[in-house]
C-alpha cells in the first residue's frame, strides 16, 4: 500500500470559496483575532511603557512587521505549502520532515525531537489561552465600575465552566454560529480602529520600520522587554497551519489576507491613536476606544470571541492528542468520536477537565489577563522557535532547498522569533516557567511511551512463533475445533500472536475459523477505503486482516471485518468471539530504559484504554488473556 504524501486538496477547499472563509473565520483566527484585547494594553501596563509618540509608533511599528513576516510570510505563505494530504500542524510537519528522502538518523532524531517539544508545548498553550482570553474580555467591566473588579475572577471561572462542560456535547450543532460572529468582531474592531485612525492620519506612519528599529535601539532594556507585549499579537498564529486541513489553504490565505489582517492592523493602529490623543488617562485602550454606553455590549462580544477562541484551542488540543496517541506518541485515552472522518469532532474526558482545572487555577492565581501576558508570550514563542527550527529540517530533506537558501529564510523568522523570545524570558519567574514545565512534562511523557512501545515490540516480536511453528503445535496436540470464528487481535501484523498461542496451549483449542487482525496507523491522515484492507490466507483455515487507517480517522474492526466478508471471504462474524491481551509488566535492570524511566511507562501502560474500547468491539464477545512481559 502506498502511504508516501502527497498533494491533495484539502477538505475545505471543496465548498464555495466564501461559505469555506466565514467557517474559518469562526474556528481559525479566534485566539489571534482576539489579541486586541489585551497585547497592545501589555506593552505600556505589564512592561511598564509611558505613552510617548516614540514609543506607540515604535511599537506599532514592531506589531505591523511582526504581522508581516511571521504570520503572512512563514504561516501563510510558506507552512501552508507543507501539507500532509491536505493537513497541517506541528505534528503534521514533524511526520514530514522525517519521512523525506534523507537517511541520516540525526535529520530524523531532530525532526521527531522538534515536533515532540512544540506539541509539548502547545498543550501549554491550551491552558493558558482560555484563561487569558475569558479574563481580558470580562475586565472589560472594570471600564464601566471599578467596582466590578472583585467579580472579574469568579464570572471568568463561570465561564470557562460553561465552555468545558459543553465540550462533551460536541461542536457541531453550535460551529455553524461561529463564523457570523467572528465576522461581526472583526468587522466591529475594524470599525473602531477607522474611527480613531480618521481622527490621526499621521498615526499610518507606524508601518515604517524605520520606527521600530529607533525604538529598539533608543529603548534600552525597557523596549527589549516591551517585546513580550509585542508578541502578543502573534498568539494563535499557529492555528492558520493547524487547522489548514479542516478548511483548506485558500480559505484560510483569502481570509486572513482579505480581512482577519486589515481589521486587526486597524484596530491596533486606532489603539495607538488613542493613546497618543489622550496619553495616561487611557485606562484599558481597546474599551476605552468606544464611547461609555458601548461598554457593556463590547464586554458581550468580547466574550462570545473569546469563548469561541478559547472553543477552537480546546479543540485543537483535543485533535493534537488524538493524533498523538495514533501515531503512538501517547496511550490511548477514553475517547468520544463525533464524526469518524472529521477534525475537531473527538472528545477527550481526562484532557478536557484537565485543561479546566489548570485554568481555573491559573485564572484564581494570577487574577489578570496583563499578569498572565508573559507566561503566555514564553510558550507561544517557544513554539514558534521550534517550528521555524522544524521548517528548516522539512524545506532541506524534502524540497531539496539549499543550505544556503534554507538558511537565509530560516534566519529571518528566527531572528524575530529569538528576540520575541529572550523578551518574553525576563518574565520566567514571574509565571513564564508554567508553560515551558508543562511542555517538558508532555514532551517526556510522549518520548518515555514511544520508547517504551519500542522496547515492548522487540519483546513481544521475540515471543512471536511462526506459521510453521503453529502447524507443527497443531499436528502434536490436536486440539479441539469446536465451531465458529475466534478473532484475535494483534498489534503485529506478522507471526502469531500470542493470545492464541496461550488458547493453544492452556485450552488445547483451535477454533474451525480464525481471523488474526490487526490495525496499522499510517503516518498519513487519511487513507482511502480503496487501500484499507489487507487479506492474506494461512494454512488450518486461518486469515490475516490488516485494516490501514490513517492518524486522524476512528478504527473500527468490526466493520474491517464485515468489508473483509463482503470481499469474498467467507466468514461467520455474527458469533465471532474477540481475544486481546491483557499484559502485565514486569519491570527489571535491563538495558533500554532506567528503571525509573520504566516505572513511568508502566504508569502510562496502565491507563491506556484496552482494545475492546479502541476498536469498538462488541464487550459480550470478548475475552482476555492475560500475561506478563519482562521489560
Amino acid at each position: 500500500m502506498n502511504t508516501a504524501p502527497s498533494r491533495t486538496s484539502s477538505p475545505g477547499e471543496s465548498g464555495p470559496l466564501p461559505l469555506a472563509i466565514l467557517g474559518a473565520l469562526g474556528v481559525v483566527y479566534g485566539d489571534i483575532g482576539t489579541s486586541p484585547l489585551y497585547a497592545f494594553r501589555a506593552c505600556f501596563s505589564t512592561f511598564g511603557l509611558s505613552p510617548t509618540a516614540d514609543n506607540v509608533l515604535g511599537i506599532l511599528s514592531l506589531m505591523f512587521w511582526a504581522f508581516t513576516i511571521l504570520v503572512s510570510v512563514k504561516y501563510v505563505m510558506l507552512l501552508l505549502r507543507a501539507d500532509l494530504r491536505g493537513e497541517g500542524g506541528v505534528l503534521a510537519l514533524m511526520t514530514l520532515a522525517t519521512q523525506g528522502p534523507s537517511k541520516r538518523r540525526s535529520s530524523f532524531v531532530i525532526a521527531t525531537t522538534l515536533g515532540l517539544l512544540g506539541a509539548g508545548l502547545l498543550f501549554g498553550d491550551g491552558m493558558l489561552t482560555p484563561a487569558v482570553s475569558v479574563l481580558s474580555s470580562i475586565e472589560g467591566l472594570e471600564v464601566a465600575s471599578p467596582r466590578m473588579s472583585r467579580f472579574i475572577v469568579p464570572i471568568t471561572i463561570g465561564v470557562l465552566l460553561v465552555v468545558f462542560g459543553a465540550q462533551r456535547f460536541g461542536t457541531a450543532k453550535i460551529g455553524l454560529a461561529y463564523g457570523p460572529i467572528m465576522f461581526v468582531w472583526f468587522a466591529c474592531i475594524a470599525g473602531m480602529g477607522v474611527y480613531w485612525i480618521l481622527r490621526d492620519p499621521s498615526i499610518l506612519r507606524a508601518a515604517d520600520p524605520r520606527y521600530a528599529l529607533r525604538f529598539l535601539e533608543a529603548g534600552g532594556l525597557g523596549a527589549f522587554r516591551a517585546m513580550g507585549g509585542v508578541f502578543l499579537v502573534l498568539t494563535g498564529a499557529e492555528a492558520l497551519y493547524a487547522d489548514m486541513g479542516h478548511f483548506g489553504r485558500r480559505p484560510i490565505r483569502a481570509g486572513w489576507f482579505g480581512f482577519v489582517l486589515p481589521a486587526l492592523l486597524l484596530n491596533y493602529f486606532g489603539q495607538g491613536a488613542l493613546v497618543l490623543e489622550r496619553g495616561k488617562e487611557v485606562v484599558h485602550p481597546f474599551f476605552d476606544m468606544g464611547p461609555s454606553w458601548t461598554i457593556y455590549p463590547l464586554v458581550g462580544l468580547a466574550t462570545l470571541a473569546t469563548v469561541i477562541a478559547s472553543q477552537a484551542v480546546i479543540s485543537g488540543v483535543f485533535s493534537l492528542t488524538y493524533q498523538a496517541q495514533q501515531l503512538g506518541f501517547l496511550p490511548h485515552l477514553a475517547t468520544k468520536h463525533y464524526a469518524a472522518e472529521r477534525r475537531g469532532q473527538v472528545y477527550i474526558p481526562f484532557v478536557n477537565w484537565a485543561l479546566f482545572v489548570a485554568t481555573s487555577f491559573l485564572a484564581i492565581s494570577f487574577r489578570s489577563s496583563q499578569a498572565l501576558a508573559g507566561a503566555y508570550g514564553i510558550a507561544v514563542s517557544c513554539t514558534m522557535v521550534l517550528t521555524s527550527l522544524l521548517a528548516f529540517v522539512y524545506v532541506r530533506r524534502n524540497l531539496g532547498w539549499s543550505f544556503v537558501v534554507a538558511s537565509a529564510v530560516v534566519v529571518v523568522f528566527l531572528s524575530m522569533e529569538l528576540l520575541f523570545f529572550g523578551a518574553n524570558m525576563t518574565r520566567f519567574i514571574d509565571g513564564g516557567w508554567i508553560p515551558i514545565l508543562v511542555g517538558l512534562i508532555v514532551f517526556f511523557a510522549m518520548a518515555t511511551w514511544r520508547r517504551g512501545r519500542v522496547l515492548l515490540h522487540e519483546k513481544r516480536k521475540a515471543a512471536m512463533v511462526d506459521v510453521d511453528t503453529l502447524v507443527q503445535r497443531v499436528k502434536e496436540r490436536q486440539p479441539y475445533r469446536p465451531k465458529g470464528t475466534a478473532v484475535f487481535v494483534s498489534k503485529d501484523p506478522t507471526g502469531i500472536p500470542a493470545t492464541l498461542m496461550q488458547n493453544l496451549e492452556r485450552n488445547n483449542v483451535l477454533h474451525q475459523q480464525v481471523i488474526l487482525a490487526t490495525i496499522v496507523i499510517e503516518e498519513v491522515p487519511r487513507v482511502p477505503s480503496s487501500d484499507r484492507l489487507t487479506l492474506e490466507e494461512l494454512p488450518l483455515n486461518i486469515t490475516r486482516v490488516v485494516g490501514h487507517y490513517g492518524f486522524i480517522q476512528t478504527p473500527n474492526l468490526p466493520v474491517l471485518l464485515d468489508e473483509a466478508r463482503q470481499s469474498g471471504r467467507e466468514m461467520q462474524l455474527e458469533d465471532a468471539t474477540y481475544f486481546i491481551s491483557r499484559g502485565t509488566l514486569v519491570i527489571t535492570p535491563a538495558k533500554g530504559m532506567p528503571v525509573w524511566r520504566k516505572r513511568f511507562f508502566e504508569f502510562l501502560f496502565r491507563s491506556e484504554r484496552d482494545p475492546t474500547q479502541r476498536f469498538q468491539l462488541p464487550t459480550k464477545r470478548v475475552i482476555e488473556l492475560g500475561d506478563q512481559i519482562t521489560l
